[in-house]
C-alpha cells in the first residue's frame, strides 16, 4: 500500500506510523499484522523518559467532532495480543481501546499514556471479535464497546493535552503483540459519524 491511503468509509486519508504492518483492504475489511513483541506502552513502573514501544498504526485527521466505529477481530496467539482503536495527541500522551487477551479471555482493555501508561480491563468479550467506538468533542474523548453493533456499553471518558492538541488528534487502527510471535487483526463494518454520542451511559 502507499504511504497514505483511504478508505470509502472514512473522509480522511490514512497514514501508517510504526512498524511496517503490510495493511491491506479488501471487500470492506482492513487487516494489519502485527510483528513480535510489538506493542505499544510506557510501563508506569518505568523512566517516563524512555522511548515507548511501539506497534503498527494507520491513523488519520478527523475534523470537529465524530464517532469511530469498528468491529474488530483477533486472531490471538498469545497473552495480549489486540486489535486496538488508538488515539495520538502528542508523543506522550495517547490512548488504545483494545480487544485484548488479558491474559487468558478476549477482554475490552483501555490504555491511557500521560508519560506513563495506565491499564484498566473493562468487560469479558465472549469469542474473538467485538465492536469498538471512539468519540471526541472539543477537547474530551470517550470509549465505548459492544458485543453487537447495537447497544453499546460505556468504557470511560477523559481528556488528553491541550483543547487544540486534542482537536488536532490522530485516530485510527493498531495491531499488537507483547509478549507473542504476532498477531493479526481485521477490521470491517467501518463507519464515521461527524457527532457526539447523544449519551454516553444509555446504550445508544
Amino acid at each position: 500500500m502507499s504511504d497514505e491511503i483511504t478508505l470509502p468509509e472514512l473522509p480522511f486519508p490514512l497514514r501508517p506510523y510504526g512498524p511496517d504492518a503490510d495493511w491491506s483492504y479488501e471487500n470492506g475489511t482492513l487487516t494489519g499484522w502485527a510483528g513480535a513483541r510489538q506493542d505499544r506502552f510506557v510501563p508506569p513502573t518505568g523512566d517516563a523518559q524512555e522511548p515507548a514501544s511501539d506497534a503498527p498504526r494507520l491513523l488519520g485527521a478527523p475534523e470537529g467532532d465524530f464517532q469511530l466505529i469498528t468491529r474488530v477481530k483477533v486472531g490471538f496467539g498469545a497473552a495480549f495480543d489486540a486489535g486496538v482503536l488508538y488515539l495520538h495527541v502528542t508523543e506522550r500522551e495517547w490512548a488504545k481501546l483494545c480487544l485484548e487477551l488479558s491474559p487468558d479471555k478476549p477482554t475490552i482493555c483501555t490504555v491511557v499514556t500521560r508519560g506513563h501508561s495506565d491499564d484498566a480491563n473493562s468487560f469479558v468479550v465472549d469469542g474473538d471479535s467485538a465492536w469498538l467506538r471512539i468519540s471526541r468533542t472539543g477537547g474530551a474523548f470517550a470509549f465505548h464497546a459492544s458485543s453487537d453493533g447495537e447497544h453499546w456499553t460505556f468504557v470511560r471518558i477523559f481528556a488528553l493535552g491541550s483543547r487544540e492538541q486534542a482537536e488536532a488528534a490522530l485516530v485510527g487502527f493498531m495491531v499488537q503483540s507483547p509478549v507473542g510471535e504476532g498477531c493479526v487483526a481485521g477490521f470491517d463494518r467501518i463507519e464515521y459519524r461527524p457527532s457526539w454520542p447523544e449519551g454516553l451511559r444509555d446504550g445508544s
